[in-house]
């Protein structure tokens, strides 16, 4: 039996924006609900029919309010921002790791500094670009209208109506809350290499549902560890575009929620997303067997 055949670059790029596509879909209500308890504070829509009380709470009005199909609201933005980010991946990961890439050999914290300056290095690079659908997913997702109520329309309407009444930099503008969104991505990446290889050293030979569990932990604590900045980036998104600026910056932003709902605001929607994780990852590992039959299909011809 000859050796398997492996996919190409863009056989790769296709076949993960399909992967991403369907994780992104199936997880899309999930997301909704953890946008709606994250940021709802900020909504006056939300607070003027009453706020969520929990993730049943939006599993019950949502759908009687809103329709079964308004859990997808903004997935679309989500999707579509897949394709942008893996395109900048593949033009710079390699130059980033050229820069700040140390080998295991030069020691734990050398090699995990550069995991973490190389990773979020890319990821500021793809986030420079696909913000804008960031922020789109977010405001849309937490927009509860229906019909001619609703805030904005889509994807497009949602981003060029915030540059046209705020701009796209500074306070207010569609790109509100992008310098924390750059903290975030060292802090995730960081927690996320620190522990990964931490406890992977002492897993070698563990088999593959071991290997699962293991990442979708890390990935859950690294988002744990994360979230008070993903909730303070989405709260500036969500005042973007009111004409009024509400907080000068993350950390006035930090303290301002803080001081007036308390700690725990901080990781409101935080169960909902570790849920988000599990759901996303269950597809990721079904869509490596579908990679697999492509993979004999295409050379089986």
């Amino acid at each position: 039996m000859g050796p398997k055949k492996q996919t190409n670059m863009l056989e790769d790029f296709m076949l993960g924006g399909i992967s991403a596509a369907v994780s992104k879909t199936v997880a899309a209500p999930i997301e909704r609900i953890k946008l709606l308890l994250q940021n709802q504070g900020e909504s006056k829509s939300a607070k003027a029919q009453g706020e969520y009380k929990g993730i049943m709470d939006i599993m019950r009005r949502v759908p009687a309010e809103q329709g079964v199909a308004s859990f997808w609201r903004g997935n679309m933005a989500n999707v579509i921002r897949y394709f942008p980010t893996q395109a900048l991946n593949f033009m710079f990961k390699d130059l980033y790791k050229q820069w700040f890439g140390r080998p295991r050999s030069d020691g734990f914290w050398p090699c995990l500094l550069g995991n973490v300056a190389s990773g979020g290095a890319a990821g500021a690079t793809s986030l420079l670009v696909v913000y804008p659908l960031d922020f789109a997913r977010t405001r849309l997702a937490v927009d509860v209208g229906t019909g001619a109520n609703r805030e904005f329309t889509g994807t497009l309407d949602c981003i060029m109506k915030t540059a046209k009444t705020s701009g796209w930099v500074g306070k207010g503008g569609v790109y509100n809350g992008f310098a924390v969104s750059c903290v975030g991505i060292i802090f995730y990446r960081g927690a996320y290499f620190g522990i990964f290889d931490t406890v992977s050293a002492s897993m070698k030979g563990a088999g593959f549902w071991t290997k699962f569990a293991l990442g979708y932990a890390v990935t859950v604590a690294a988002g744990l560890i994360s979230y008070p900045l993903d909730t303070v980036r989405r709260r500036m998104m969500m005042t973007s575009g009111s004409g009024e600026v509400k907080y000068t910056g993350a950390l006035d932003c930090s303290r301002k929620i803080i001081a007036q709902e308390g700690m725990s605001s901080m990781f409101k929607g935080a169960g909902s997303n570790v849920l988000r994780g599990l759901c996303g990852a269950l597809v990721l590992v079904g869509f490596d067997y579908f990679k697999d039959w492509y993979v004999d299909m295409r050379g089986a011809r």
